[in-house]
């Protein structure tokens, strides 16, 4: 390494560091502006000229944009017509139906696994909670039950929603990886599918069946009359469970078919292109929104207008995290510009961590200090994207796995996340930490056994 490489190094260091401080300091300052002002302190300290770092700003807040923010909206507003059709409700109760008490947790995993690949952690939680709280309140009825009933079928719900929102596009995490490194959708999800199973299930109903009887979590009256499900008398004018289920996984099935297609189609075949179109994540996305619309809104006599102004009001709580990926590409982008990447290369070529592992320990560290998952994401893509470029034998999908793996570990206070389950389980802080953020910590370390387990396994063939 050169005494240049060192500085770049330590100029990135001290950013992230800087990062950390603003967001967790005293200061309490957003992520964006955070972000914005790390990237432009970037610029100054590499010796950019003023007008160079603007430049650098706003390309990389606008590629990212391009690539990542409309994809996630798109997907806040197709899980908003998933909840007011009561798709969700519905799949649940079909399960639930042929299942065995002793089995409700592992058909609740199932549920939120299937909730989860279009919809983010917090949006799919609000729309469980009224299915867990239902099926809590059976188990509490039964003597035979001990400990919290509410974290024997909560966990598992947490857990599956937590690995799909980390491992699997079109979530914004593995996208923004996926952007950066530039790689491929198709081989991504494929990877994530694998290594979201079995982390879901040591950390969902296995954990669950552990912890649970050492708990009594209760969440309070006036929460569980709100949220337990009502029956509807009307069972003729429900959403068929089948066509709910179609529309929840048609972006999925449709860049699954691509990812498919690209393994066994030769380049320049007719099919491969359509299928590459259609299943980009904007295109799939688009046609997943747009039929649920007229499926299980417009075909069944609802009013156009109230489903375009739900879909509006989808797109505000997702705000917030569109700007903060922007941020997070314009510190991707100055991080680069500058040749830092450059330097994090020579130091990969010395240092003891192969690449897979250094990606989930950056997202790790990053989000667990700035209780953002998606400046850990960032973070890491951006700082490994150089690397992912000079190594042609490093397998670029598996990498934006890992980034996404490690960006889950530990969602402690400093996380939305933590708070939306304290509070709607009536939760102690102690018990919050036993139950999400050791669930995610969980699905982090069992998603990166799964990576090297699959990196290896990849290296033989």
């Amino acid at each position: 390494m050169t005494p240049l490489d060192i500085d770049l190094l330590l100029t990135a260091l001290v950013s992230v560091l800087v990062l950390v401080g603003l967001i967790v300091s005293r200061l309490k300052m957003h992520p964006l502006l955070a972000l914005l002002v790390v990237s432009v302190g970037v610029g100054f300290a590499t010796g950019m000229e003023p007008e160079a770092i603007v430049s650098h700003v706003i390309t990389g807040a606008g590629k990212t944009l391009g690539a990542v923010g409309v994809v996630i909206a798109l997907g806040a507003m197709l899980g908003k017509i998933l909840a007011d059709a009561g798709v969700t409700e519905q799949i649940a109760e079909v399960i639930l139906k042929r299942t065995s008490d002793r089995m409700i947790p592992w058909a609740m995993m199932m549920v939120a696994f299937v909730i989860g690949i279009p919809m983010f952690f917090e949006v799919g939680l609000v729309i469980m909670l009224p299915l867990i709280f239902s099926v809590a309140r059976k188990l509490e009825s039964q003597a035979r039950f001990k400990g919290s009933a509410y974290v024997y079928v909560g966990v598992p719900v947490i857990a599956a929603l937590a690995a799909m929102h980390g491992m699997v596009p079109p979530h914004p995490g593995p996208l923004t990886a996926i952007a950066a490194l530039k790689t491929s959708v198709g081989p991504t999800m494929l990877y994530g599918f694998l290594a979201a199973i079995p982390a879901m299930i040591l950390g969902g109903p296995l954990y669950g069946a552990f912890i649970s009887p050492r708990m009594s979590t209760r969440p309070d009256q006036v929460l569980l009359d709100q949220f337990t499900l009502a029956e509807k008398a009307d069972d003729q004018a429900r959403t068929s469970v089948w066509l709910g289920v179609l529309a929840a996984l048609l972006p999925a099935i449709l860049m699954l078919i691509h990812a498919v297609a690209e393994m066994v189609l030769p380049k320049g075949n007719a099919f491969l292109h359509m299928a590459g179109f259609l299943g980009n994540p904007l295109i799939a996305m688009l046609l997943g929104v747009l039929f649920a619309g007229a499926s299980l809104v417009l075909a069944r006599g609802g009013d156009a207008g109230h489903l375009r102004d739900s879909l509006g009001k989808s797109l505000k709580p997702i705000a917030s995290i569109i700007m903060i990926i922007a941020g997070g590409g314009a510190f991707q982008e100055l991080l680069t510009s500058a040749k830092v990447g450059d330097a994090i290369v020579h130091l990969t070529q010395q240092s003891a961590f192969p690449p897979l592992i250094l990606g989930w320990l950056i997202a790790m560290l990053l989000s667990v200090s700035t209780g953002s998952a998606t400046v850990g994401i960032v973070g890491a893509a951006g700082l490994l994207a150089p690397l992912a470029g000079a190594d042609p034998s490093l397998n670029l999908p598996l990498l934006a796995l890992s980034i996404g793996c490690g960006s889950l570990f530990f969602n402690y206070a400093n996380h939305a996340g933590f708070w939306m389950v304290k509070e709607s389980f009536g939760m102690t802080m102690g018990e919050a930490t036993k139950t999400i953020s050791v669930v995610q910590s969980i699905v982090a370390v069992v998603g990166l056994i799964v990576v090297l387990l699959l990196n290896a396994a990849v290296t033989v063939i």
